[in-house]
């Protein structure tokens, strides 16, 4: 009886060359090599140059690829937009987001979580947990001050001045401990200063002896829809850590993940 390959997890075992070597092209490709050299293209991906030719006339008949404007080499074509726009259709950010959540607090031995806006807080929509759980306060469904907390203010950074002004109007900006803003000026001067760093970093900022950092999720149109950060004991996040600097890149790159899933490619 023939075994079923959808209950076995990915390997090598059944991998297709050819379709290894196209998606490697791909890759190549999106990261901005146009292929103009085939020498060097060729030693890149390690695919002769026979081979490459071949899929590179494939990959632009089926419009994966197409030449670039110059009229020098290729760029990605119609046909990976079709894919990712299928793709983003058939699922929402909840599901994508909980395997790259998942991997990230594996890896960093942190609780990871997924936020978005909802009126002036910000609601968690997935909290993933390493083997070994660190105590946290926030589970899914928390509703947070978007303010006083990392994932809100790097939603609210990626907002334009006026609107967290207007949204914000009239709003009681409770001193949930001595380092939380407690005005519309204070605040917009934190959210300048999270935005030119890229992350926002809270050390006992919301909770004493909790530390936290947050990147921001944006979508296609480089609009904010969700932060995700990661938690746990204040020491890992204070400056000079050891472990600071894997958090930061840790957190970068799952919401870095999660932008593309959402359509967001830097420009």
């Amino acid at each position: 009886m023939p075994e079923d390959l959808d209950d076995k997890p990915a390997s090598k075992t059944y991998d297709v060359p050819p379709v290894t070597r196209a998606l490697a092209l791909l890759r190549y490709i999106a990261a901005g090599n146009r292929c103009r050299n085939l020498s060097k293209a060729s030693k890149a991906v390690e695919i002769n140059r026979t081979t490459l030719l071949r899929l590179l006339h494939t990959l632009e008949r089926e419009e994966m690829i197409e030449k670039a404007p110059e009229g020098e080499g290729y760029v990605l074509g119609f046909g990976v937009l079709e894919l990712a726009s299928s793709l983003l259709g058939s699922r929402d950010i909840v599901r994508a987001a909980r395997p790259v959540l998942q991997r990230l607090a594996d890896e960093t031995g942190l609780s990871s979580h997924l936020g978005v806006l909802s009126g002036t807080d910000v609601i968690v929509l997935v909290r993933e947990t390493p083997q070994a759980q660190l105590i946290s306060n926030i589970r899914e469904g928390s509703r947070l001050p978007a303010y006083a907390t990392v994932m809100g203010r790097m939603i609210l950074a990626h907002m334009p001045p006026d609107a967290v002004r207007a949204l914000l109007a009239g709003y009681d900006f409770a001193a949930i401990t001595d380092q939380t803003p407690t005005t519309i000026d204070s605040l917009q001067t934190q959210l300048a200063k999270d935005r030119a760093a890229g992350i926002a970093w809270s050390v006992a900022f919301f909770e004493e002896g909790i530390g936290s950092c947050s990147c921001v999720v944006l979508d296609q149109t480089d609009l904010p829809v969700a932060a995700i950060s990661l938690s746990g004991p204040q020491a890992y996040f204070e400056e000079g850590s050891d472990s600071r600097q894997k958090i930061a890149d840790g957190v970068c790159e799952a919401a870095r993940r999660l932008s593309a899933m959402m359509g967001h490619f830097p420009k």
